[in-house]
This record gives structure tokens, C-alpha cells and sequence, in this order.
């Protein structure tokens, strides 16, 4: 049993299925035919990854070939193979549904590298048919989306911390979802019929954070017209969020570990106190332990908060769930603009999975968002991202997220990475002539071309200015 890709070769040349045999048979399973009437009985009886057929042949000739494997299996990608004079036929196969096509005489390495991308493709549409149905499944919590082992391990406390009604301190840097989890954390507990009332202590001037929380009677300084409950009452029965609770004055601070301990609240300029019944939970970016340590938090209040710390790992951490997280937000995004959008090409996948997500998950959505909105075709590409995603440097991942990829995805990423850095060589060593280049590197200059378009490249970038 053998988990090679199958590849078919369609050709009534015995040379030409002689060269893909040779040039393929290492890699991959190489069945061919002889013309198209043998090809339709061979796709009719077994599945293949990929065909690659000439366009002219006698009887059946490519075009009947490409229609039957689509109506048999749509998941096959085809590659056309054609002499120059028919290039417009190939292009029309294209728009049929063909992947690319090979114009006769190709390069074997150029033959190679257009079928390794087919089979990228396929591979990569299967994945995210197949992310489509882990975010319908158990890779999530309210939302919240990720199949990587933290990502387990989170959902399992966040599972606990919901049916202990406890109080909650979740740390972790900006964007990493710090409110969503605080939300999932309510909506899975017995108060999520109840208010969720999120604060941002970080966005609040410090002379009116204390009325905000705890509310104020009427006179109780200037501007104060009339009695006002604070978000503390209003959020009675549910929960109330605190996000960056370190940056709460210390006066507050005292005010709040007084609230937390009694559960009670009186309001600014008012002599009676209150009975509360909030679950509070808080978020901090911040290293609270240390501010304590400082004198810059109260000790007794980070202790009072932090009976379930909970830490959310940053992306770069996680990358595994990059994919899983961009088809959420490609959909996401798609609905909201009215958007054909529904998957990423190759490119944008490996520029996204490469890419360091200093602003974690926040920026990723933000990115696909914009990308979504702008993208022209069916899926996103490396061109509509972000310039500092798209054109971010690609180096080898970490050994501990490299094997966690399969193998033949290991290699994919690696000689991508390779071929991408020799053409950005090869380019600023002849200042950007695409002729020059491409004597040096072998290949026809349209060969060369194609490259460079499909690593996202343009040669007058490297060209020296007039």
C-alpha cells in the first residue's frame, strides 16, 4: 500500500509518456495511456489525482478527456499539454477547469515542478474542505478556534471554568482573543441568560473609571445631575469583564478588592451600600505578578484574582491553527462584503503560515478581512494580503512546528522557500533582466516567466533605477 499521488499521462507519443514515466515515476504512481479512448476507460474505473493530457490526439482528444474527469471526479486536477501554435486552445482549457497548462518543448524540471503544484493544489483544496468540517465539529468553544495542543488543553479549562462560576484571570499578549474567551467562559456557564458587561479599564479616564464601575449619586461632583448605577449593578446575575484590569489606578484598585471581598458596592457621594451578584472575570496583556512585585498593582488584589488564571498562547506559537483560523475568517468576511471568496491559494497559505503575527489572532482577521475585500477571483491570494504578510521573509519554521507537518509537506514548504530565495538571487544578479536570467538558469524565458508569477515576483522590482 502506497500513499503516493497517482498520476495518469494521456499522449499517443511513446517518447513524451516515456519522459513523465522517467522524470515523475520516483515521486509519484505513473500510469499512462496511449489516446484519449483509453484514458476515458482508465478514469472511469480508477480515481486519479492528477491528469496530464495532450490537447491533440486521435479519437478522444484532450478537451473529452478533461470533461470526463471533471464529471467523474472534480476533485482531479488536469494539466494540458500543447504545442505553441495551440496555446489559445490551453487557455480555453483553463477557463474549463484545467489547473495550467505545458506548452511542447518544456523543461523536465519545469514539467515537474507544474505538476508538484497541481498536486498542491489538490491537497490544499482537500484541507480546507476538510477545515470546513473541523470548525462545524469539535475544534472550537464558542467561537473559539484552534486544534492545536494548547488550543486542547485550553478548551478543557475554559469547559471547567464555566461550570465553577469562579473568578477568572486570563492573560495573554494583544489579540490573542482574551474577550472572546471571557465571553465563551459566560455563555457556557449557568448565568448566559444573564448581562455580559465588557469594561476596558485601559480606555476609561481615571476620573470617571470609579463612577463607571460603581455608579454615583446625584451631586456627587460636577456633571453629576442625577443618580447612576454602575456597570457593577448593571451587570447583576451576570458577569462583568474587566479587559486590561493593570491599568486601574490604585486608588480603584483598592476600591474593587474591597467590592470582590464583600460583594457589595456603594456608589460614588453615597453612604449606602449595595448587595452585587456579578461573576467578575479580567483580562491583562500585563505580567500583574511582577506589577505587584513592583508596587505597581495591589498584591492582595492580584491574589483575589487570580483563582483561575488562564493564558492564551500567541500565534506564532500555534501555527498549526493558522489555516483552520483563516478559512473561519475568509468566511466570515466573505458573507459580511457579498464576497464569491471561499478558500486561499497556495500562496497566501504558505505567506500566512510564514509570517510571525505580532498582533496575533486580532491581525490575522484583519488581514484576511482587507485580503477578502479586495481579492478579485474565487480564492485568496499572495497579492491581497497585507505588504508586510505577502512580502514577509519565509525562512525554515522552527523544528518543533516543522515536524508537525507532513513529510511531503515539509518538503513542499522547503523547496518553495528555496526556489523563491534562487529567483530573487538570480534577479538582483542581472538586475532584474528576465533573458539574462534565464540563460543562466536553463530554462526558456516564458518558462521563467511563469515562475516568477507564481511565487509572486515581478522583475522590475529588481531593476536599477533610470
Amino acid at each position: 500500500m502506497t500513499n503516493r499521488p497517482s498520476v495518469l499521462i494521456v499522449d499517443d507519443k511513446e517518447n513524451m509518456r516515456h519522459l513523465f514515466t522517467r522524470i515523475l515515476g520516483d515521486a509519484y504512481q505513473v500510469r499512462t495511456a496511449e489516446d484519449g479512448g483509453r484514458a476515458l476507460t482508465l478514469i472511469q474505473t480508477q480515481e486519479f489525482d492528477l491528469v496530464v493530457t495532450d490537447i491533440r490526439m486521435p479519437g478522444a482528444d484532450g478537451f473529452e478527456v478533461l470533461k470526463a474527469v471533471k464529471q467523474h471526479s472534480p476533485a482531479t486536477e488536469v494539466i494540458m499539454m500543447t504545442a505553441y501554435a495551440s496555446v489559445p486552445k490551453a487557455v480555453e482549457a483553463i477557463k474549463e477547469g484545467a489547473y495550467d497548462y505545458l506548452p511542447k518543448p518544456f523543461d523536465p524540471d519545469e514539467a515537474s515542478l507544474v505538476v508538484a503544484r497541481a498536486l498542491e493544489r489538490k491537497r490544499l483544496k482537500e484541507q480546507a474542505a476538510t477545515l470546513r468540517r473541523e470548525l462545524e465539529g469539535i475544534y472550537s468553544f464558542q467561537n473559539i478556534i484552534g486544534r492545536s495542543p494548547p488550543m486542547r488543553t485550553l478548551y478543557g479549562l475554559l469547559e471547567r471554568a464555566a461550570e465553577l462560576d469562579i473568578t477568572v484571570l486570563i492573560t495573554g499578549e494583544t489579540g490573542t482573543g482574551k474577550e472572546l474567551v471571557a465571553r465563551a467562559i459566560h455563555h457556557h456557564g449557568p448565568r448566559k441568560d444573564r448581562p455580559f458587561v465588557a469594561v476596558n479599564c485601559g480606555a476609561l479616564p481615571s476620573e470617571l473609571i470609579e463612577s463607571e464601575l460603581f455608579g454615583h449619586a446625584r451631586g456627587a461632583f460636577t456633571g453629576a445631575v442625577e443618580t447612576k448605577p454602575g456597570l457593577f449593578e448593571s451587570a447583576s446575575g451576570g458577569t462583568i469583564f474587566l479587559d486590561e484590569i493593570g491599568e486601574l489606578p490604585l486608588a480603584v484598585q483598592v476600591k474593587l478588592n474591597r467590592t470582590l471581598q464583600d460583594k457589595e458596592v456603594r456608589r460614588v457621594g453615597d453612604s449606602v451600600t449595595r448587595r452585587i451578584d456579578a461573576r467578575v472575570i479580567t483580562a491583562t496583556h500585563r505580567d500583574l505578578k511582577a506589577d505587584a512585585a513592583a508596587g505597581r498593582f495591589r498584591e492582595d488584589l492580584y491574589y483575589r484574582l487570580n483563582v483561575f488564571p488562564v493564558h492564551l498562547p500567541p500565534l506564532r506559537e500555534r501555527r498549526e491553527d493558522i489555516p483552520l483560523l483563516a478559512i473561519h475568517f475568509v468566511q466570515k468576511a466573505a458573507k459580511t462584503y457579498h464576497q464569491s471568496v471561499d478558500g486561499l491559494e497556495p500562496d497566501a497559505l504558505r505567506a500566512l503560515t510564514g509570517y510571525s503575527w505580532p498582533g496575533n489572532v486580532r491581525q490575522l482577521e484583519n488581514a484576511i478581512e482587507r485580503a477578502v475585500a479586495i481579492a478579485t477571483g474565487s480564492r485568496v491570494g499572495q497579492g491581497d494580503l497585507p505588504p508586510e504578510v505577502a512580502g514577509a521573509p519565509q525562512g525554515a519554521l522552527p523544528a518543533g512546528q516543522l515536524v508537525k507537518l507532513p513529510f511531503r509537506e515539509a518538503v513542499d514548504l522547503a523547496r518553495d522557500h528555496a526556489s523563491r530565495d534562487y529567483l530573487i538571487a538570480l534577479l538582483r544578479e542581472f538586475g532584474g533582466n528576465v533573458t539574462r536570467a534565464a540563460e543562466r538558469a536553463g530554462m526558456e524565458r516564458e518558462s521563467l516567466h511563469r515562475l516568477l508569477k507564481r511565487y509572486g515576483l515581478r522583475s522590475d522590482d529588481f531593476k536599477e533605477p533610470d
